[in-house]
């Protein structure tokens, strides 16, 4: 009695890729083949540096986030002064930080003063926003303290004012020339208030990665900072860093107990987190684009592989009655179409993960090419494309593919396997 032979046997791969190797006379079936390994490749390729350039741009941007802004801001409801007006001032600010910075997580915590004035050097003027705080405290800011490029040494900060790369190109300035700064809230006179107008010298120019806070932030000492905002004995907020910024909301209970009553808390998240869900929904979108196009070139397969039973019909027919099972003949096929999807997938893995690897150079060529300018960094904050391989987005593209490379071709190799031998031996 006859034994059937094992699934996958030597000689089905022998068949199938006998196959694939289509003749001349044959040539519809080859192009076809060549056309289906190409949409894959391209589609994967395209998926995997779709999926890079998310992972590198929403890390890049958070990055600039928690290296260089407070990631709980702790400020107060304020209340109402002798002259009526709300004051929203610190005036126990040191009490207040040193409670803060004994809560568990919490690495630092140091008063801010805060001011938004006008810059202005060598005929130029700019709008900036002024951080006061104490030149040990500034030392400690990831981006900028180490910065991506610097000018200066933060050891002269106390001498001086910080300011960022933009603000300095805006100004044409560079180390030790003097920058005006001009505070419409000044000094109170009998005919009003009269602005407030002090030179500084630059000690310290940082670039921190992220645009706007390069274009617009200065920093000040924070004493001198008090004296220039009419801040004496008081600060505007506290600025407080955590060790897990992720898990900054849980921390939400702890810092408002060791605040104080009227405190208000304002986290990355608070004002991030729209963008980020933008983000969010964005790679979702794009991840569901992406995969369409994945399926559309797994489509080709399937046009491929019916020409390519058309063509073997009478080969089939021969194959059984010479005893070869429909299993066999299904195997042979599935053969044939996942091969085109799995030698496709590794040539898209390829491309996606050298053009992921190597943007830089690529997207400072085409920048070049197209007269540069493609990349704003006033509209996106940051300066360049990122990308960054993540071991889970690489398998989930190839996965999907191969998937659905594995799925489509089962159907047109089921018509091959149920195919009857008389008929397809009676015309030939």
């Amino acid at each position: 009695m006859a034994t059937s032979p094992k699934p996958f046997a030597p000689f089905e791969w022998m068949i199938a890729w006998r196959y694939l190797r289509a003749r001349r006379a044959e040539g519809g079936v080859s192009v076809m083949t060549w056309i289906s390994l190409i949409g894959i490749s391209l589609a994967v390729a395209a998926l995997i540096i779709t999926l890079a350039v998310r992972a590198g741009f929403r890390t890049e941007f958070v990055d600039t986030i928690l290296g260089a802004n407070a990631h709980v801001t702790v400020y107060t409801a304020g209340q109402t002064n002798e002259a009526g007006q709300l004051d929203r001032t610190i005036p126990d600010y040191q009490a207040m930080a040193e409670r803060l910075a004994q809560v568990p997580g919490v690495t630092r915590a140091a008063p801010l003063v805060k001011g938004q004035v006008m810059a202005s050097a060598f005929g130029a003027t700019t709008g900036v926003e002024v951080y006061g705080i104490a030149g040990a405290d500034l030392a400690t800011i990831p981006r900028v303290a180490n910065a991506e490029t610097s000018q200066g040494d933060l050891g002269n900060f106390d001498e001086g004012i910080a300011l960022g790369s933009g603000i300095a190109r805006s100004l044409n300035v560079t180390l030790g020339d003097r920058v005006k700064l001009i505070s419409p809230d000044g000094v109170k006179t009998a005919f009003g208030t009269s602005p407030r107008v002090k030179t500084y010298e630059v000690t310290y120019i940082f670039t921190a990665g992220r645009y706007d806070i390069d274009q617009t932030r200065v920093y000040m000492p924070f004493a001198e900072a008090q004296s220039y905002f009419n801040r004496e004995g008081t600060a505007d907020e506290i600025e407080v860093m955590v060790e897990h910024p992720e898990t900054v909301d849980d921390m939400g209970l702890d810092l408002l107990r060791a605040a104080g009553d009227r405190a208000l808390l304002w986290t990355w998240r608070d004002s991030a987190g729209a963008f980020l869900r933008a983000l969010d929904i964005e790679d979702n979108v794009m991840f569901i684009i992406l995969s369409v196009l994945v399926l559309i070139a797994s489509m080709n397969i399937v046009s491929g592989l019916i020409m390519l039973v058309k063509n073997k019909g009478r080969d089939i027919g021969i194959l059984r009655t010479m005893g070869l099972t429909e299993g066999s003949v299904l195997r042979v096929f599935f053969l044939c179409g996942a091969s085109t999807g799995l030698i496709g997938t590794a040539i898209g893995l390829v491309l996606g993960c050298l053009f992921a690897i190597y943007i830089d150079p690529i997207f400072a060529l085409v920048d070049r090419l197209s007269g540069g300018g493609v990349w704003d960094p006033s509209i996106r904050n940051i300066y360049a494309l990122p990308a960054q391989l993540k071991l889970g987005d690489v398998l989930a593209a190839v996965s999907l593919s191969l998937g659905l490379s594995f799925i489509v071709t089962i159907f047109p190799a089921r018509r091959a396997a149920r195919m009857n031998p008389v008929e397809a031996l009676r015309y030939e």
